[in-house]
């Protein structure tokens, strides 16, 4: 019998709950937690009646060890799913050492609190030493991997679609389509609308914190970084359309990077559109993008988490959302000695969404994942020992997974390129 606990109960979360609960044969056993146990209580009243899963609810401060510890030497899950802030992720990643349980998150380990003299200092010497200032990176969970692989556990990091099926893309095409792939570029387009003047589709203080930040791509093996939204393109996305999309840094390209260092260049874009753009620079100029504390009236506030508590919560946007997304890869490389370009992608429509478990698609497409990763590792079928990507697995049953849990991707062998 297979128990999981799940922490976190946003948007994310409960797509990944839903889709676990369509699968209870792997899924007989989860436990929702949060710090907010009534969120968690709520969609335990809204799923239980329609699953075979058996649903518990704890409250739970992720970013007290003790306490997860506490609640997983309680719980004695096979695996815990992270699907709260990739702020959490290492203490999360040391009581799951600690209990000796396997780990899956959805996003790299990145700091609350960017001012930290000792994570200062390591951020500083790596900017240097690498290329690149962004505040997220692999190297603080990379650096777990002897201590998971000495205790007999695998942590599966990344497992949402950018990171996660983006990088199953990658080695779905390094397997079956290509003897040697030259570029990869990797495009999120989100074609849905809301209808709102400014919102964030995920986390607003994660999503502002990433897309504020300069851009950069791995070249030849090196980091290049650009400023910030300095190289855009137009690209036609069938079933969106003609969009803007911009150059930013994205952890996946490091994971890939590493594991297929044969690979010249890798480049992430995302699209976006002009009211979001002129919002987040009228925000950026005027400070409430900061990080740093700031006094106000005799407090200490951070002008992000301000701003984060004024937008809309990214799950209230789903009743909302109409329009589909569309991410994928594009590959270029060579075949029996021939040149070969290809594309693989999947859309996601907003409203279908919505109909099946109550999310727009940002929170399916990052959920749904999260779900096949913590299934296949409980299945054994990707459980080895150490700290990975899911490129470092056979892509073959995540691939066949999305087909079937409402993720299903196309190829197009004649794509246009982004030159």
């Amino acid at each position: 019998m297979s128990r999981v606990l799940i922490l976190g109960c946003g948007g994310v979360a409960g797509a990944a709950i839903s889709k676990c609960c369509q699968n209870s044969r792997i899924f007989e056993e989860i436990c929702i937690a949060s710090r907010t146990v009534s969120k968690c209580e709520a969609l335990k009243e809204k799923l239980e009646k329609n699953t075979d899963t058996r649903i518990t609810t704890r409250q739970v401060d992720a970013d007290s060890k003790d306490e997860l510890v506490a609640l997983i030497r309680d719980y004695k899950p096979d695996a815990v799913l992270n699907l709260v802030l990739p702020y959490q992720d290492l203490t999360i990643m040391e009581a799951c050492l600690e209990c000796k349980v396997d780990y899956v998150d959805t996003a790299n380990y990145e700091p609350e609190d960017t001012t930290d003299p000792k994570w200062r200092e390591i951020y500083e010497e790596r900017c240097k030493r690498l290329g690149f200032s962004a505040y997220f990176d692999y190297s603080w969970q990379w650096a777990y991997f002897d201590r998971f692989r000495e205790a007999g556990l695998t942590a599966l990091c990344g497992s949402g679609f950018d990171p996660g099926v983006t990088s199953v893309f990658c080695a779905y095409a390094r397997k079956h389509y290509f003897d040697e792939i030259e570029t990869i570029d990797i495009l999120d387009c989100n074609g849905g609308d809301h209808g709102l003047p400014f919102a964030t589709n995920f986390n607003p203080e994660v999503n502002l914190r990433e897309v504020s930040a300069p851009g950069s791509y791995l070249e030849n093996g090196k980091w290049v970084e650009v400023p910030a939204m300095s190289i855009r393109r137009e690209y036609d996305f069938k079933g969106v359309g003609k969009k803007d999309m911009y150059l930013l840094h994205h952890e996946e390209i490091e994971a890939l990077g590493r594991n297929m260092p044969e690979v010249k260049r890798i480049r992430f874009f995302m699209t976006f559109g002009q009211s979001y753009l002129d919002h987040m620079r009228c925000l950026e100029d005027v400070g409430m993008l900061s990080t740093e504390p700031v006094e106000f009236e005799g407090c200490q506030i951070v002008p992000i988490k301000f701003l984060k508590r004024l937008l809309p919560d990214p799950a209230s946007l789903a009743p909302r959302t109409k329009g589909r997304t569309n991410i994928g890869c594009i590959f270029t490389g060579k075949k029996e000695g021939k040149e070969k370009h290809l594309y693989i992608y999947n859309i996601c429509d907003h409203e279908e969404c919505y109909r099946e478990v109550g999310s727009q698609a940002i929170s399916y497409t990052t959920g749904v994942p999260a779900m096949i990763g913590t299934m296949l590792l409980l299945e054994g079928l990707w459980k080895k020992p150490g700290v990975f990507t899911t490129d470092e697995f056979d892509p073959d049953p995540f691939m066949e997974a999305l087909n079937r849990c409402g993720l299903p991707w196309e190829v197009d062998e004649n794509p246009v390129l982004v030159d």
